[in-house]
């Protein structure tokens, strides 16, 4: 009788599911846990870059992130994300692609060397896109909004795009706040406490950033991957800033940067600036979306202001006016 070998041994594979991925680190994008395993080391330095600072503060399944890099000297243009039902689609073009999948709590991606060589592009549009639309299905409420605190009271400040979210922030951190992030915050979802999970490590700035704040001199500018001009600057550079990962919240404070006008600030509904938060977070379907909006309707009671200010001293005093020493 003939034997028949074992033919799995032998089967090709070209959707490059079982290719060799010898790579592998942990991280912790808001203090959840990240597997990534991969064959490049551009991949594992871009994720130190996001997350090296960054420790474990929630004890939750791990997400799985799997990321194939393969010759390319294209760099990827920029992706369009999709959804339908719970599973995500990142997509530039044939050779630079992620899926997302919450369910499963696995993300995998296809990128060129080239891609993934380009630290901040990468990071930008797929690591932490990617690590944080996983989070956003199930732990975090991730808000557009700068946060800082004083004596441990947080104060998460929201705007329109220029409103000075970041400087602001900074500026506060110069005075003495403790700083947790200047643009994107975090919510715990779901939690009582109203907490606030920063992004603490990083300060990003616009071109002005140096004619504002000294110490940022010398630094170079250079386009982010959304086309604007940005200075990325490590806190570790500010070691006498006081920095965080996390608070409980305690205000919301809405940003009017006028062109001329009377600085002030005036108390507004807090149903007003969660409102405005709501109304810039994209929909993942009705039970998630529920979910954000249940945790941030615990923040609908917090005292709330709105400040209309014009230079970055008008604007510190009046949130100093809020909290104050």
């Amino acid at each position: 009788m003939r034997i028949i070998e074992n033919v799995a041994s032998k089967r090709f594979d070209p959707q490059l599911r079982d290719i060799e991925l010898p790579l592998t680190g942990t991280y912790h994008p808001a203090g959840f846990r990240v597997d990534i395993a991969t064959n490049s080391r551009h991949v594992l330095e871009a994720a130190e870059e996001s997350w090296g600072a960054c420790r474990l503060e929630f004890d939750c399944e791990p997400l799985e992130f799997r990321v194939v890099t393969a010759p390319g000297r294209e760099l990827a243009p920029p992706p369009v994300f999709r959804m339908q039902r719970h599973l995500l689609s990142v997509v530039s073009d044939a050779g630079n692609h992620a899926i997302v999948d919450p369910h499963s709590w696995f993300a995998a991606a296809w990128v060129s060397e080239n891609t993934a060589a380009d630290h901040a592009w990468f990071r930008w549009f797929f690591l932490e896109s990617v690590a944080y639309l996983l989070l956003a299905q199930r732990y975090v409420v991730p808000v557009h909004a700068a946060c800082v605190a004083r004596r441990g009271a947080g104060v998460l400040m929201c705007g329109k795009s220029g409103a000075g979210k970041s400087t602001l922030s900074f500026a506060c951190a110069r005075a003495g706040w403790t700083y947790l992030g200047d643009d994107s915050t975090c919510l715990l979802a779901e939690s009582n406490e109203r907490l606030a999970i920063g992004r603490p490590h990083h300060a990003r700035f616009r071109d002005d950033g140096p004619a504002l704040f000294p110490e940022l001199g010398g630094l170079s500018t250079s386009v982010r991957p959304n086309g604007k001009l940005s200075l990325e600057v490590p806190m570790a550079a500010f070691p006498e800033i006081r920095i965080a990962s996390r608070c409980r919240i305690e205000s919301l404070v809405l940003l009017d940067r006028q062109s001329g006008g009377r600085p002030r600030r005036e108390r507004v509904l807090g149903g007003e600036a969660v409102d405005y938060m709501l109304g810039e977070l994209p929909t993942y379907g009705s039970e998630v979306d529920a979910m954000h909006e249940r945790t941030l309707r615990r923040l609908q009671s917090l005292s709330a202001w709105r400040i209309c200010y014009e230079s970055l001293d008008q604007g510190l005093r009046l949130l100093q006016e809020i909290l104050p020493a």
